[in-house]
């Protein structure tokens, strides 16, 4: 969530940034009539509680018990105006950042740089699927008998490849002083709330379990964050990164009718993320090194990619600044999104309370940020393409070499 004294001090420069992300700066004004209302009932009721408490002392009983009555009346009301608050509140995304780029679409992104060269073949190349299933790698036809449409089985050397990919980011980052972890996949909802992962549109995306009131993770992120909900850390502990693992699970609203066969676009898909709490002022250098290991990670495996700065109308809800690598698709004759890395300052460490002290013994937000390392899935259709080999079968990147252990598949 926003900083509540940046929406009262400064709302014009609120209802810029957030106009900037789709959302409707009136709610800046609504939330603003609503705190005015909330303040001054707070102060009516600590007026009346101390008035309640001298004639308690003065043994007033009669007196005593309407202010007790009426103290009850206005916390009960008090009660509703904090929903309603609370609720206009969480509908205001985070605000981007001054440099961030503006735009109307996706098509206002900002590439920066371009790395490594396309391949070029000698013969007509073709999409991973193609190759994928004439080598029995994928099988998205079973999946879709077992578990509908945007489900796929990987199988024989594609799951070599899964687990030489998780090795491999996992030794890399362990070296970087990243700690490793692997997260729970299931998030109670005031958590995902606080995370800021059920506001605007998020909550199509979710599966939920309300018996449970549990939902399924979308990335180990959701979950990485709360690991230091409701701590406060020392400043000389910052830094601290964390490597996960999980699954995730998305519903794809939204998205019907694009990319519906493989597994490009899928309900269920496994993923190495990043994870970073820092001190405010080093948040933009941290998010920096996310962006670097990322590229190191796809350096490693040769693949040729680009970084685009995503922005203002295409970036995430929790964001302020988010950048995008999108690797070549040989098979696809395009670029596509392959890893995200945000920092998101101190919106989600307000949503789930996570500051740290600094050396003055003063505590304040950390600022929480978050960065592929590898999305399994999209990373395997990247080597499938880009490795294909004339006869058919898919050179091996060399540092997965040894994990997978073979130089080729087929």
């Amino acid at each position: 969530m926003l900083d509540i004294k940046l929406l009262r001090d400064d709302p014009e420069k609120v209802k810029k940034g957030i106009a900037s992300k789709g959302a409707d700066p009136k709610l800046v004004d609504e939330f603003l009539t609503l705190d005015e209302e909330w303040r001054a009932l707070t102060k009516e009721i600590d007026d009346l509680r101390a008035g309640h408490k001298r004639l308690s002392e003065v043994r007033d009983s009669r007196a005593a018990k309407e202010f007790k009555d009426k103290i009850k009346s206005l916390e009960e009301k008090l009660k509703v105006l904090e929903e309603e608050r609370e609720g206009i509140l969480e509908r205001i995304p985070n605000l981007p950042l001054d440099d961030v780029p503006y735009g109307a679409s996706e098509k206002d992104n900002k590439v920066l740089r371009e790395v490594g060269e396309k391949p070029k073949f000698d013969f007509p190349p073709v999409d991973y699927l193609a190759i994928s299933e004439k080598l029995d790698l994928i099988d998205a036809r079973k999946a879709a008998e077992v578990a509908g449409s945007r489900f796929g089985y990987l199988k024989n050397e594609a799951v070599l490849l899964e687990f030489a990919l998780i090795k491999l980011a996992f030794e890399t980052l362990i070296k970087e002083g990243f700690t490793p972890v692997v997260p729970p996949m299931m998030i109670r909802s005031e958590v995902y709330r606080g995370m800021g992962r059920l506001a605007g549109d998020q909550k199509e995306e979710r599966y939920y379990f309300p018996k449970d009131d549990l939902y399924l993770i979308g990335s180990a992120e959701h979950t990485l964050g709360p690991l230091h909900m409701n701590e406060i850390l020392e400043e000389k502990d910052l830094p601290r990164r964390y490597v996960g693992f999980s699954s995730c699970f998305r519903r794809e609203a939204g998205s019907y009718g694009k990319d519906t066969k493989g597994i490009l676009r899928v309900h269920q898909f496994d993923k190495v993320e990043m994870f970073s709490f820092t001190k405010p002022e080093d948040s933009e250098k941290e998010h920096e090194f996310l962006l670097s290991i990322q590229e190191k990670l796809m350096n490693l495996l040769a693949l040729p990619y680009r970084v685009v700065h995503i922005c203002t109308a295409d970036m995430g809800w929790t964001d302020s600044r988010q950048y995008d690598i999108e690797t070549w698709m040989t098979g696809q004759g395009k670029y596509r999104e392959t890893h995200s890395a945000s920092n998101t300052t101190d919106f989600q460490a307000r949503g789930i309370n996570v500051k740290y002290r600094n050396r003055d013994g003063k505590t304040e937000f950390v600022h929480m940020l978050n960065a592929t390392a590898f999305a399994i899935g999209r990373t395997l259709i990247a080597i499938i393409e880009n490795y294909q080999t004339k006869d058919g079968k898919i050179k091996i990147p060399k540092t997965l070499q040894e994990y997978a252990g073979k130089e080729i598949i087929g």
